[in-house]
């Protein structure tokens, strides 16, 4: 499965070890590119002690399936992979990773950037950050909704 929902840390760089290791072929792929994107702890000028990503399991796994679905279709890949993290995170933590095998750099790359723009745009996650002022529901358009 090219895409894997985490209610724990992980380690990316083991992920992406793990996934080609266990699904490609040496020598398959000339190209390889990958985003991280890793908890903050600041956003919308203010500091942010930790962040709860809530979502509906079925619903977040089928959107991330028919992604990586689209990605491959898109774009002339031998794989992509989406890890995404859910529940309680810390500043520092990894959330998401996308990573994208090809036999060239080109479509590698542009198949990680365009899985980010998607997630970013369109994700079925609600995330909810703690400040030192509380609670607040955070929209992609980056205004809190203070609870």
């Amino acid at each position: 499965m090219p895409a894997i929902l985490l209610d724990r840390a992980f380690n990316p760089w083991d992920e992406i070890q793990d996934f080609q290791t266990n699904t490609l072929r040496p020598g398959q792929f000339g190209a390889t590119a990958s985003f991280v994107g890793s908890m903050r702890d600041f956003n919308i000028n203010e500091s942010v002690t930790h962040m709860t990503l809530e979502h509906y399991p079925a619903m977040t796994q089928h959107f991330l399936d028919t992604l990586c679905e689209r990605c491959k279709q898109k774009f002339t890949l031998d794989e992509c992979l989406v890890v995404h993290r859910f529940g309680d995170i810390q500043p520092g933590e990894p959330i998401v990773l996308t990573a994208a095998w090809s036999a060239h750099r080109a479509d590698a790359f542009n198949a990680c950037r365009f899985l980010m723009e998607e997630l970013k745009a369109h994700a079925p996650f609600w995330k909810k950050e703690v400040t030192d002022a509380g609670e607040r529901w955070v929209h992609n358009d980056q205004k809190p909704v203070n609870s």
